[in-house]
């Protein structure tokens, strides 16, 4: 099955860092993939819903900070912050929680799992990410970009 029909079959998703900063940044290699999935966000005419946790926009900003690159980090606000059919969720005490047993289930890192309980309790049936050690997570559809680079359109 390809990106696209896995697409279709879900209409709320969790979107983690890494396809973000692909998009955002237009790295070459995935920028075909995520042009796949960032302009269905846009359109008027679809049910999708995606989502990620505020932390996403701490995890985003240092890189164009550092390098005082604000333009960059205007991007990434506007993106974040101000997108048609996307919202970023606080961790609250129920997040965290969640996010807790699926630490101590999976041996996660604390911004996966964070995502992870992000994505169960905002309704997500399909996560996107680019991390390979999240596949094995049973509560979602789990798309690995990487998974699809040989299915990529080419320019």
């Amino acid at each position: 099955m390809g990106i696209e029909e896995i697409l279709n079959l879900h209409t709320h998703w969790v979107i983690d860092t890494a396809p973000i900063i692909y998009y955002i940044e237009e790295h070459p290699k995935y920028l075909p993939l995520v042009d796949q999935i960032f302009p269905r966000l846009s359109s008027t005419s679809n049910s999708i819903y995606a989502f990620s946790s505020i932390l996403t926009l701490t995890e985003v900003l240092p890189h164009p900070l550092r390098q005082n690159n604000h333009d960059l980090a205007k991007r990434y606000r506007d993106f974040l912050l101000h997108s048609r059919n996307f919202a970023l969720f606080p961790v609250d005490e129920i997040i965290a929680e969640r996010a807790a047993e699926i630490r101590a289930q999976y041996q996660y890192r604390t911004p996966d799992a964070i995502q992870l309980a992000t994505g169960l309790e905002h309704n997500a049936t399909l996560f996107i990410t680019n991390d390979k050690r999240l596949k094995n997570f049973p509560d979602l559809t789990i798309l690995v970009l990487d998974d699809f680079l040989s299915q990529a359109p080419t320019s």
